[in-house]
């Protein structure tokens, strides 16, 4: 087996700190990111949901009726990850797909009476996922500071 040369990894090598996890933005937000959405599971498995499902039902909920695009761009995703979500919320009978009539290459996305249902489930989901996060180390104060940070960094990303 070929040794290999590890001189070049040495801590102490100048400028080598940015590379280290603990001095990385993007380390915590990911990392933040997949622990908020397995905090959510369990939550919204008794709803029948997966996160990405639950993204796509508030968009609706919110808006009521829009069209695929409108739903991609809201949650920041391509149309090749949404219509697989839109699909599956479809034969669970949340929502219904169909043509525009007044431009037939936009497709409406509008909510079932079964949708609407799940509405009046859904919304003690964010108590829930709230009283499991505000705590003496975390404040509600220092969360919706974070959240609009990240709202922030959201719009900078966006543009880039």
């Amino acid at each position: 087996m070929e040794k290999v040369q590890t001189s070049n990894l040495d801590k102490e090598q100048v400028g080598a700190e940015v590379l280290f996890i603990d001095n990385q933005i993007c380390f915590p937000l990911y990392a933040a990111s997949r622990l908020t959405t397995q905090l959510y599971a369990p939550i919204l498995n008794v709803l029948g949901l997966t996160y990405p499902q639950y993204l796509v039902m508030m968009v609706l909920w919110q808006y009521h009726e829009l069209t695929v695009n409108e739903i991609c761009s809201k949650l920041i995703l391509e149309s090749n990850t949404v219509t697989p979500l839109l699909k599956r919320l479809e034969k669970k009978g949340l929502l219904v797909r169909k043509r525009s009539t007044k431009d037939e290459r936009n497709v409406l996305v509008t909510l079932t009476e079964e949708g609407l249902i799940l509405r009046d489930e859904a919304v003690s989901v964010p108590a829930k996922i709230f009283g499991k996060l505000n705590s003496e180390k975390v404040t509600k104060e220092e969360l919706l500071s974070f959240k609009n940070t990240l709202l922030k960094l959201l719009q900078i990303l966006k543009h880039e």
